[in-house]
């Protein structure tokens, strides 16, 4: 591990230019094979790998070790991140040393005042940077206590100590003072991220709604005046939102890292739809509402398979879904067929988690020679292991029975003996979902309904009987009668207005 807190103990002093020191060769007290981290050395960042366990033991860091309070840190250890929180909390321990040359001082705080700007341009945070930072490292520390607490709330046991202690020092570095650091390193620039303003671009990381909570967090934090209050409300953060990853995002997709691990990442930019902006389909929405509605509420609930004809909303309603009920701790996982072997390794991960989670398949269906069809039967139901009470299965299609079927699967006798396990085979993943909803193409009078209700949303400005005639035209030429088509006219006309 890297230690800022150590630079310049070396059991041979380098003449580096942080110390200003040129007596290369003299050994420090305690005779310490230490290696040290070197920030700054000539304009270039050294970073040297050594042990140091006869200082330790002879007590000779213990001064400075002290002010190494991240060290200290038990449940909330390492968190992602880190490097910052290192650099600043060895600034608060050693920017008056007169060891250290002051300039160097002065380089490394101005580093950390842009890693937090470089931080509040990606994730979108304002007002005081060093606070968002922490609260940010806060919520984002997957550990036995956080987790314990996503969407539940408070835990009880012994490792509420502990957490209260991690708390306690975390508030040190919240309450910590800069404005003497920053007036004997001559660095008032830091004033820039104790206000900060940023921009209206969206977040890179967040959803608007996740980034004002955070820095909701970081100001009310302020507000805390013992860490037992900081850690209460940051408890309630975590029943409200929950932590890390599931916490902060609402869908992900499934991906394979450069080791070929199985990873969930999250989907940074989900569309904001809303199971309103569908016009018409009010049976099968309810369908799927009461399915799900059930599903978060702990009820027993099915899997889902939404069929029907192209362009009718089948997945606007699944993303709907995952807008609607995010505040309720549901989650959607997106899968395609191709990492169907991956479904085990996925479930895995997320089966002891708070949340609820669809895992969502779009557009599925399979060809003759397509088998990984049998990988989803196995996990939908079929295999030893019970299947999570936390986990469903969403998925569209536009073929009723998924698997591509042949009169020949019925009259072929000869190449088939039991025609009717060749047809029960291919049946047999449709009849898992035990909820199937309908989405046909609607009607010429339906989808004039749904042209002019987006019209009028999207304030398109056309009179009726001219709107109407042209959408005629456009399905006519285009995809049909479909919600699809009638959106895209839409667009169409906004974009030809002036």
């Amino acid at each position: 591990m890297q230690i800022p807190g150590f630079i310049g103990r070396t059991e041979t002093r380098p003449a580096d230019s942080l110390s200003g020191n040129n007596n290369a060769g003299q050994r420090e007290p305690g005779g310490a094979c230490c290696t040290e981290w070197n920030r700054y050395n000539g304009g270039k960042e050294i970073h040297k790998e050594a042990q140091f366990p006869k200082a330790r033991a002879e007590g000779y860091f213990a001064g400075e070790r002290a002010g190494m309070r991240e060290q200290e840190l038990i449940v909330y250890r390492n968190p992602e991140g880190e490097k910052l929180l290192f650099d600043v909390t060895w600034l608060m321990k050693h920017y008056d040393d007169a060891y250290y040359n002051r300039e160097d001082l002065a380089a490394l705080l101005y580093q950390c005042i842009h890693g937090l700007i470089e931080q509040a341009g990606n994730y979108g945070f304002h007002g005081n940077l060093w606070h968002c930072y922490l609260a940010n490292l806060l919520v984002n520390n997957e550990n036995s206590y956080s987790c314990g607490c996503e969407i539940r709330g408070n835990i009880e046991g012994t490792i509420n100590q502990a957490a209260l202690h991690d708390i306690g020092i975390f508030k040190e570095f919240y309450d910590y003072d800069f404005a003497p650091m920053t007036e004997l390193l001559n660095v008032p620039e830091w004033a820039l991220v104790e206000d900060y303003v940023s921009s209206r671009q969206e977040s890179k990381v967040y959803n608007t709604r996740i980034c004002a909570r955070i820095c909701e967090l970081a100001e009310r934090f302020c507000h805390d005046a013992t860490a037992g209050e900081m850690k209460d409300t940051l408890t309630q953060f975590y029943k409200e939102y929950g932590v890390g990853r599931f916490g902060l995002h609402k869908s992900f997709r499934v991906c394979r890292d450069e080791q070929g691990h199985v990873e969930i990442r999250p989907i940074l930019n989900i569309a904001h739809v809303r199971l309103e902006d569908l016009v018409g389909y009010e049976i099968p929405k309810q369908k799927l509402v009461d399915n799900t509605e059930a599903f978060v509420a702990g009820r027993k609930a099915n899997n889902c398979l939404l069929f029907g004809d192209a362009g009718t909303g089948k997945s606007s309603c699944i993303k709907a879904i995952a807008n609607a009920y995010y505040d309720r701790g549901l989650r959607i996982i997106e899968i395609y067929k191709h990492q169907f072997r991956d479904l085990q390794e996925c479930i895995s991960q997320i089966k002891n988690r708070n949340y609820k989670f669809i895992i969502y398949m779009d557009d599925l269906s399979f060809e003759e020679h397509e088998t990984e069809y049998k990988y989803l039967k196995a996990v939908i139901e079929g295999g030893l292991e019970k299947k999570p009470e936390n986990i469903l299965i969403y998925a569209t299609s536009n073929r009723r029975h998924l698997i591509r079927e042949n009169f020949s699967d019925k009259e072929e006798i000869r190449q088939d003996m039991h025609t009717s396990d060749t047809v029960q085979e291919k049946l047999s993943l449709v009849y898992r979902f035990g909820v199937t909803i309908y989405f046909g193409s609607p009607t010429p009078r339906e989808f004039q309904n749904i042209v002019i209700t987006l019209a009028e949303r999207c304030g398109v400005k056309m009179e009726r009987q001219q709107l109407l005639a042209e959408a005629g035209k456009w399905e006519l030429a285009h995809s049909g009668l479909s919600g699809r088509s009638a959106q895209q006219f839409i667009d169409y006309i906004l974009g030809m207005q002036l």
